[in-house]
């Protein structure tokens, strides 16, 4: 059932953050090349980033939307949606002059489809010489037309074209970037629908091998790459079940793949094939491997096998490792294990293995080997884990002891919320919280005076946080007025002081203004206008309209040289 979408869906689809930012959004005109086509709205939304949105006009049953922002690749109907229906919604309600109609694509598609020929192939070559996306995509296929055949150098050249970077792939660059690669490795999948099984294991790894070396050179907070790395690998296994390779010769190919190839590329493959390398390349597998470690291991004088020289040395433990887990052997697993004990955690990873085997003595011993191993820098997960063993013996005492280092070596909430559920089992949380709120007053200092972006200065950050927890709103407020703490859990006091201490609250509002609008752009500008806001509403409840003018006018020509300010600071109403 159709269904035509209106204000009252997008409602009902984006959270409400998404939903006033993206208002926000649209009201200022950030909606850019807005048009229809095949019916979906597409559009750009430029704000810090710009980015690429996709909606159904038909909000029926199979409604599909996406964008490309970090939201919007979680299946959110994030701010930037929001902002282009209702563009949409606007464009198409409209009732002014016929110039202002949107033009949709199936106009321009009619339109081109009125031109000549060789009009047409200069306007695209025009943009051939402009989209290097465009210009690799018709390279390929204009490469696979002359080849005149399946041409495995052509397919390599299209995918050493699709991962080549000049110099750096920025944030901003990486989602062009990405979906030429998407396009090559769509390509590739396709060659399985054919005869061409076997080559596309060869072109799968030749993928792999590439994007490992170009994710050197790319910036991947999104982790678009890793994406496409998992696609390939996915790849590689679909084409090496249809090809059906050898078990032997595929054991003894993916070894030499894992063993060498840098990061985590064809990482546990004994696992990922089992199915395909059966008991005979598994036993290869195996092979391999212990004779690889023998080598290794007479190669180096100490037991340490991870030298930060030796990717191969990583490589070759973490296929013994995956090899022993899959034969359920726990002493050769350990074996492995102790070789390095350079890091208390490693003998955390020993302690865990026994655990889950059901050896609590051996997993004990080890836990407090890592404890006399490392006494004062020791990984507080392995105090936590010994901890847990000292309860169940009923050594509860020892177990506190534990958990108070944690605390005293990292004075945070999370670690005082640990010692807290540690001494209720002796019964003694009064006597030991005591102690905790005398160490926390010993060990913490005030914060300084200045406030800046530049310096973390927590103060009494931690002992504020703690109060909170503990639900002593007014204690924190006292111990946050001390020694002070950072600017988010002031506005987190501020929040609970508004109903019974607004003045209080304005206080704590006005001391972050100056330094938030001082940030110089747009999103601090916005967050100081909230500040502002908030002021506003505080002291009209108390009365005050004529003081939160003159503060509204000293504001104005404190800061009257920044215009993007002053424009957010109009549109508050006196």
């Amino acid at each position: 059932m159709k269904q035509a979408l209106n204000e009252k869906t997008i409602c009902s689809l984006a959270p409400h953050r998404s939903l006033e930012r993206g208002r926000d959004y649209y009201e200022h005109g950030l909606v850019r090349d807005l048009a229809v086509y095949d019916g979906a709205i597409i559009a750009k939304v430029k704000g810090g980033r710009t980015y690429s949105i996709k909606i159904d006009i038909d909000a029926g049953d199979d409604f599909h939307y996406s964008c490309t922002c970090p939201m919007g690749a979680e299946g959110e109907f994030c701010k930037h949606c929001v902002a282009t229906a209702l563009a949409w919604i606007d464009s198409r309600d409209s009732k002014n002059t016929k110039a202002t109609a949107i033009v949709n694509l199936t106009d321009v598609e009619s339109y081109l489809h009125t031109l000549d020929k060789s009009l047409l192939v200069e306007m695209l070559m025009e943009q051939v010489l402009e989209n290097e996306l465009l210009w690799k995509n018709l390279y390929f296929k204009v490469s696979q037309a002359q080849s005149g055949g399946f041409d495995i150098a052509n397919w390599k050249r299209a995918i050493r074209n699709a991962f080549e970077i000049d110099d750096f792939v920025s944030y901003r660059q990486t989602y062009q970037y990405i979906r030429g690669i998407d396009d090559v490795i769509d390509s590739v999948g396709e060659l399985l629908d054919g005869p061409y099984a076997t080559e596309v294991v060869e072109l799968a790894e030749y993928a792999l091998q590439q994007a490992a070396e170009a994710l050197n050179y790319i910036d991947d907070s999104d982790g678009g790459m890793g994406d496409v790395m998992y696609r390939l690998h996915e790849l590689h296994l679909k084409s090496c079940e249809k090809a059906k390779p050898d078990p032997e010769k595929l054991a003894a190919h993916l070894f030499d793949l894992e063993l060498n190839s840098g990061g985590d590329v064809f990482s546990q493959s004994a696992k990922t094939y089992s199915a395909l390398l059966g008991k005979e390349g598994l036993a290869i597998y195996r092979r391999l491997a212990d004779q690889a470690w023998e080598k290794l291991a007479s190669a180096v004088s100490k037991p340490d096998l991870r030298r930060p020289d030796s990717n191969m040395a990583l490589n070759l433990i973490e296929i013994k490792e995956t090899l022993a887990e899959m034969s359920g052997d726990i002493e050769e697993l350990v074996d492995i294990k102790k070789r390095d004990l350079s890091y208390a955690y490693h003998y955390l990873q020993i302690a865990e293995i026994y655990q889950k085997a059901g050896n609590k003595d051996k997993a004990l011993k080890w836990a407090e080997a890592g404890i006399k191993a490392f006494p004062s820098k020791t990984d507080f997960r392995l105090r936590e884990f010994l901890a847990d063993e000292y309860h169940r013996r009923k050594r509860h005492e020892e177990a506190v002891e534990l958990i108070w280092t944690n605390f005293t070596d990292s004075l945070c909430l999370a670690k005082y919320q640990k010692l807290k559920k540690h001494a209720e089992k002796t019964g003694q949380w009064l006597i030991w919280r005591e102690k905790a709120m005398r160490y926390l007053e010993k060990r913490l200092t005030k914060q300084g005076s200045k406030i800046d972006r530049w310096t973390y200065d927590p103060g009494y950050s931690t002992m504020v946080e703690i109060l909170l927890w503990e639900k002593n709103p007014q204690g924190a407020w006292q111990a946050a007025n001390l020694g002070g703490c950072t600017q988010s859990i002031w506005m987190k006091l501020a929040a609970l002081r508004e109903q019974d201490h607004p003045l209080d609250a304005v206080g704590v509002y006005r001391k972050y203004v100056n330094p938030t609008i001082e940030q110089t752009n747009n999103q601090a500008y916005a967050e100081a206008v909230k500040l502002i806001k908030k002021i506003q509403s505080l002291m009209l409840r108390l009365g005050e309209s004529k003081v939160f003018a003159t503060y509204l006018a000293e504001l104005r020509m404190k800061y009257k040289a920044k215009r993007n300010f002053i424009k957010l600071l109009d549109q508050i109403n006196v």
